[in-house]
């Protein structure tokens, strides 16, 4: 089980099966000198200082509590230096990072998301320039990586999040570059019940200070995932991934991209043209006040309670053609939207904005509202909402605004629409997105990384047909989706491969 601190956002090991694993990567000698950047309880110590009593440590806490606590407990260890201070912006390891590394083992379970008053994250942008400082665990691995010998190692315990998202790109670089990667394990952070970590899963990185780039891109590491339990790490057995970090590097943002599938990995890696290259991937509209200024056509729809329902006779007849970014005079002045929330192919109009000239020059001027991407508006896309379940879902944009939680898709050739419509809502392009970016997120930034392969004229021909048959079809009622989603999915196989 972990403890946590609230305040600093410290989660302390007390997963044995963890605390062996990280131990045991570190291939400790008596001779190293060993820094834990965040003390917090010293779980990690005692397990060392009972297999190397008199090892040279450095313990570094940044919680008063915490370093008394700590000071204490090692009173009778003269190797044990205990400093209360900050690791992040500490002098003394300022030079002992600018001098080439000065600890031969690193081992750490670091704050994950710790608040940073303002001041300190001015600090913090400044000193460790291009990356997410609001992610303190990142700041804590870079720093740590700095302050490796060569050939020095490291085992940090830390959240998922560092393989795929954006914010992340300068951390990779910087792992990719100048570290060996020796192992990576993955598991879900349900392996912790009671603990909300705000990550589905965890994982722990065990690197190796490399002497140079080339040495550092040649490197091939193993990433193990799929435990059952933690009491696995470490077994050999698991599934598990082989890895070559100049494959890693040449990746779109150095993304880790991890799959049980050999052929998603090697479309990800061999496809040049991407949804990017294709079509406009942009967010969409927020009016700053949604329970002002929209409306619901029924209080019994989704999420609708909240919400006024629209007086019909108030909904707009204007053909969208004749709907303009100034919007409308006359008294039936709402409009369609597109909101999130699951719909395949097509969604029905059952949310509403008020498009009067008034409302719409509250929107460009408000602080609060987005008239972001107004140039796609009353245009024919895609929406793929932000926000997905277990599968990635996509319906039509037929001419309408659509709000912040969808992902606008608008291709270049609006022939392929419906090409796209159908693939969005395919298996092969969920496999896709979820190595890319494994949350069930999908901001527009990874659906542009989606491989993108063009169809024949037949595939084309054939996937028109069925699916503008299937839109037909919802217009004039509901139907089940499941028959044409089979069908698409095998279509898509035939395409890709899986």
């Amino acid at each position: 089980m972990l403890q946590i601190h609230d305040v600093y956002q410290a989660y302390y090991t007390k997963s044995e099966p963890i605390i062996n694993y990280m131990v045991s990567k570190l291939d400790i000698t008596p001779e190293d000198m060993l820094l834990e950047p965040c003390g917090g309880d010293g779980v990690f110590i005692d397990h060392i200082i009972n297999l190397h009593p008199n090892l040279s440590i450095d313990v570094y806490e940044l919680n008063p509590e915490s370093f008394n606590l700590l000071s204490e407990k090692y009173n009778n260890f003269p190797s044990v230096n205990i400093k209360l201070s900050d690791t992040l912006l500490d002098d003394d390891l300022d030079l002992k990072s600018q001098f080439g590394g000065f600890y031969d083992k690193i081992i750490a379970n670091p704050p994950y998301g710790a608040w940073q008053d303002y001041e300190k994250r001015k600090m913090l942008k400044k000193k460790y320039d291009g990356f997410y400082v609001k992610e303190s665990y990142a700041l804590f691995l870079s720093r740590a990586i700095s302050l490796l010998k060569p050939n020095g190692i490291l085992s940090f315990i830390i959240p998922d999040t560092f393989l795929n998202l954006h914010m992340h790109k300068k951390l990779r670089k910087k792992i990719l570059t100048e570290t060996k990667v020796l192992e990576i394990a993955l598991f879900p952070s349900s392996f912790f019940p009671g603990v909300n970590f705000g990550y589905a899963n965890l994982s722990i990185i065990t690197l190796q200070k490399s002497n140079s780039v080339e040495d550092s891109l040649k490197n091939y590491f193993t990433v193990y995932t799929d435990y059952d339990t933690v009491h696995r790490l470490g077994d050999v057995n698991v599934h598990s991934y082989s890895l070559k970090q100049q494959k890693i590097y040449t990746n779109s943002d150095y993304a880790f991209y991890i799959s049980k599938n050999p052929e998603v990995y090697q479309c990800l890696q061999s496809r040049s043209k991407t949804i990017g290259n294709i079509a406009d991937c942009v967010t969409g509209f927020y009016s700053g006040n949604d329970k002002k200024f929209l409306r619901v056509f029924s209080k019994d729809i989704k999420n609708g309670k909240a919400y006024i329902e629209i007086d019909k006779d108030k909904i707009s007849k204007y053909h969208y053609d004749e709907l303009t970014l100034d919007g409308i005079k006359s008294e039936n002045h709402f409009i369609p939207i597109i909101k999130g929330g699951n719909g395949r192919f097509l969604k029905k109009d059952n949310w509403f904005l008020d498009w009067s000239k008034d409302s719409v020059a509250h929107y460009k001027t408000d602080k609060k509202a987005r008239f972001q991407n107004s140039q796609f508006y009353f245009k024919r896309g895609i929406g793929v909402p932000m926000i997905s379940s277990t599968r990635i879902s996509a319906s039509l944009i037929e001419n309408k605004i659509f709000d912040q939680s969808i992902v606008g898709i608008f291709p270049h050739n609006e022939n392929i629409i419906y090409f796209l419509l159908a693939f969005f809502n395919s298996n092969t392009c969920n496999q896709l997105i979820r190595t890319i970016n494994p949350s069930a997120n999908n901001p527009s930034n990874y659906i542009k990384k989606i491989p993108f392969i063009d169809p024949t004229e037949n595939q084309l021909a054939f996937i028109n047909h069925k699916i503008k048959s299937t839109i037909d079809k919802i217009k004039i009622d509901d139907i089940d989706t499941n028959e044409i989603l089979s069908e698409i999915d095998v279509f898509f196989k035939s395409i890709y491969g899986f």
